[in-house]
């Protein structure tokens, strides 16, 4: 089992039914209840660990383990939700029917705004609405486009490689000269985003990701809503061949088409994904494989003592040390009385 999928589980914010409002806070929903203990009523800030819980947060999330699998607590940025801890806790809540991941559905009619449809997509939605965008999707996303790509990656990352090498006394920023500019380049050429739009892009997608406040962060939805917005007429009206292009055109067999604010949502969710995972990813990555060199052996192929080779390693490597908190949330589903 990895390390990150026995540690945390989703963060569940409250919706109308499902959690109902009491005077000492929200209550959980009572099956997790059952079957994982009681719950911890107090906040826990997880802001206040500052610095320490961002490097390492796995020792604060075996204290909380050890309190109980619910927990309320209140993230840097200052929203409120429950965290579920613990693998049985966990796994009971993913499957809880009461809980789902299209946050929309957990939202009283017209509190939705129209730079919703940023989050129209896989990541936010439930079955069978999600099975349907998957399906097509994939008649896009195939194998072998993602094939096609690999002379470019190859050419970009020996581009950026060169750039490291050259810079004074050998010594560079894993995360601006590699991390970030090369899934960002591949992504954005895939999707035909230019390339002077890319650093505001950046920027609307750290501050979505990881807010400062949630008015910088409303006003980057806004923004990068209106520009995929933009971005897909462009396409729609001189498509070329591009993946976006071809999700526009893409139907299924009944005729069935993304609609635009899927379109919107699916453009967001593979530029974010895309480039947001890499980005974070290898930092974790190299940190404990450069900082435990008794064990990096074990990856060099040309050591008598390698046991698995590059890639299965930088695989294996990444499924254990995954970004902290990079489990989306799941929401209360809003029900009928």
């Amino acid at each position: 089992m990895g390390r990150y999928d026995s540690s945390v589980g989703p963060m569940l914010t409250p919706g109308p039914r499902t959690y109902g409002l009491t005077g000492a806070g929200i209550r959980a929903p009572s099956g997790i209840i059952e079957r994982g203990g009681p719950h911890i009523a107090e906040i826990v800030d997880l802001g206040a660990y500052g610095k320490d819980f961002t490097r390492d947060p796995y020792p604060y999330y075996a204290k909380l383990r050890a309190q109980g699998p619910i927990h309320r607590v209140r993230l840097p940025y200052g929203n409120d939700m429950w965290l579920v801890v613990g693998h049985q806790a966990v796994r009971a809540a993913l499957s809880d029917s009461r809980l789902n991941k299209d946050w929309r559905a957990a939202m009283p009619q017209g509190d939705v705004g129209e730079e919703s449809a940023l989050f129209t997509n896989m990541l936010d939605a439930d079955p069978p609405q999600h099975t349907r965008l998957r399906k097509l999707v994939a008649k896009e996303f195939t194998s072998r486009r993602v094939e096609a790509l690999r002379p470019r990656v190859q050419q970009i990352t020996d581009e950026l490689l060169d750039t490291m090498l050259a810079a004074p006394e050998g010594r560079a920023d894993l995360v601006e000269a590699l991390a970030f500019p090369l899934p960002m380049t591949v992504i954005c050429e895939l999707l035909g985003v230019p390339s002077m739009d890319r650093e505001a892009f950046r920027s609307w997608s750290n501050e979505i990701v990881a807010p400062t406040c949630d008015e910088a962060a409303q006003a980057a939805v806004v923004a990068m809503s209106g520009y995929l917005v933009e971005l897909i007429e462009t396409k729609r009206n001189a498509p070329g061949d591009g993946l976006l292009s071809a999700l526009i055109r893409t139907s299924d067999e009944d005729g069935d088409q993304l609609s635009r604010d899927e379109l919107v949502g699916t453009a967001f969710l593979l530029l974010v994904a895309g480039h947001e995972r890499p980005s974070a990813s290898w930092p974790t990555v190299y940190a404990p494989c450069s900082s435990t060199r008794t064990n990096w052996p074990l990856c060099e192929p040309t050591s008598p003592s390698s046991t698995m080779p590059w890639r299965r390693c930088c695989a294996t490597t990444a499924r254990w040390r995954q970004p902290p908190g990079a489990s989306p949330a799941s929401r209360s589903r809003s029900a009928a009385p």
